[in-house]
């Protein structure tokens, strides 16, 4: 910038300019220039915002992978979750969430025979069984891996208080009483927002 060059040897008052215009405008400049440095905070981290709304147990997975993975890359990453995504941080409930097989196109089985009694409870433990043979990550441990590497997890006060949980009911880490609008000044801050 032009304060980090010698000033010329030309006179102002030569080169027909005022003298005392030219120390303003000098001044005025290295003003900007240090504001515009104060601007530069240094932390050129990425950041990712996540709305986890749904808690069933194959759509427990994506926020949290997509979060861990972002995380081991350095960016700051926020997951709301909120609604039936809160399932997901309460400690009970995440060790019994099912996978729907009514309505998934990916279910070997049709609509009618998945609607029957049971076939939850079924296609869970067939996706339990492939997680476990494949050595993929349970969601309790996905959810220490996202904590340890500073995910900041976090659940919806209005939809605790909806669902009538209790602070405690969360595993240690998660940040409670978060509302909507923390949660859309962390969006607004983002680079990548995602609504899973």
């Amino acid at each position: 910038m032009s304060t980090d060059n010698p000033t010329s040897s030309v006179d102002d008052s030569e080169s027909g300019f005022d003298a005392a215009e030219v120390r303003a405008l000098r001044e005025r400049v290295e003003e900007l220039e240090e504001a515009v440095a104060d601007l530069d905070d240094g932390d050129d981290r990425k950041k990712m915002t996540i709305v986890a709304t749904q808690g069933s147990f194959d759509m427990a997975y994506p926020p949290l992978i997509l979060a861990s993975t972002a995380a081991a890359f350095g960016w700051e990453v926020v997951v709301f979750h909120t609604f039936w995504g809160l399932d997901i941080l309460h400690e009970e409930k995440s060790t019994d969430l099912k996978l729907s097989a009514v309505g998934n196109p990916n279910m070997p089985v049709p609509n009618a025979v998945a609607a029957l009694p049971g076939m939850d409870t079924v296609a869970t433990k067939m996706m339990q069984k492939k997680i476990d043979e494949n050595g993929t990550a349970t969601i309790e441990e996905l959810i220490d891996l996202s904590l340890e590497t500073g995910v900041d997890l976090q659940a919806c006060q209005m939809t605790i208080d909806l669902m009538e949980y209790d602070e405690d009911d969360f595993y240690d880490g998660v940040t409670t009483g978060v509302g909507a609008a923390t949660a859309l000044q962390h969006m607004a801050e983002s680079d990548v927002q995602l609504l899973v």
